[in-house]
């Protein structure tokens, strides 16, 4: 099932997308709105509404983003960087987060602005210390996000609360895939595209630490809770964004996330 949050009238709901995306148009899929909240036991209530109809918006609320740089060999070495022996974590804040169609406002303190497609797993239950073979039952689902970042600023700053923390900087959406198992999502192909042309193209399966690793890493040091994001690592390809730009990340069996960078003011 494809759990999508929107706004429409005023008023802000989750609901179930109907359709096939790879073949209807926007005008053809349609949204069940949910009675109750995704992450516990839910009814659809029958009340549909239009997907162009909606503007979407981050399909999760969740207390945390945390995100894993240099997962994927290929990326680091592009970056410059040795591959990590071990997860290597840092935090977007939850106000970085947009939708998919919001715009990435070109932020004034950097002239050198990164595309970086990733799988991001969204968490469905409270859950501390997850053993390896428990991680599949504290997973709700998996969406797209684009991991944005301020690469000068992120040169040239020890931490990266800046340089990937600004207003924009986590385009998620457009919706979270409930439907795909562990192994299923250990090996999606994910592209990103800029103005139609592609960036970057790789698959899950290429990451370094496993999404098992990754959510056994955090929870062995703090409580993740239903709706919080892991981001999972970019393959190589990342590479600037310029105000008009039209970037899109999609991941096979999900979906895609598109946004369009603007300038500020």
């Amino acid at each position: 099932m494809r759990i999508a949050r929107f706004s429409i009238d005023g008023n802000v709901a989750f609901g179930a997308v109907e359709g096939d995306s790879s073949t209807a148009t926007d005008g053809e899929l349609v949204l069940d709105i949910i009675k109750g909240i995704p992450y516990a036991d839910f009814e659809l209530s029958g009340v549909k509404v239009p997907l162009s109809k909606v503007r979407l918006l981050p399909p999760v609320i969740g207390n945390k983003i945390v995100a894993f740089g240099r997962n994927y060999a290929d990326h680091a070495r592009e970056m410059g960087n040795e591959v990590p022996e071990t997860p290597f974590a840092f935090f977007k804040p939850t106000t970085s987060m947009i939708g998919s169609g919001d715009p990435i406002v070109y932020p004034g303190f950097t002239q050198e602005l990164h595309h970086e497609a990733e799988l991001a797993v969204v968490i469905g239950r409270m859950c501390r210390e997850v053993p390896r073979e428990r991680v599949k039952d504290v997973i709700y689902g998996y969406t797209c996000a684009n991991d944005i970042t301020a690469r000068d600023v992120q040169r040239r700053e020890k931490q990266w609360a800046r340089a990937k923390g600004f207003d924009g900087a986590c385009p998620i959406g457009p919706w979270v895939e409930t439907g795909l198992d562990l192994a299923a999502a250990s090996d999606l192909a994910i592209q990103c595209t800029v103005n139609g042309e592609q960036r970057q193209l790789g698959s899950t399966s290429q990451m370094i630490h496993s999404i098992e690793d990754l959510i056994v890493n955090v929870t062995e040091a703090m409580t993740l809770l239903p709706g919080d994001v892991i981001l999972t690592g970019t393959p190589a390809g990342v590479g600037t964004l310029n105000v008009g730009d039209e970037v899109a990340v999609t991941i096979q069996g999900i979906g895609t996330l598109t946004n369009k960078v603007i300038k500020r003011g």
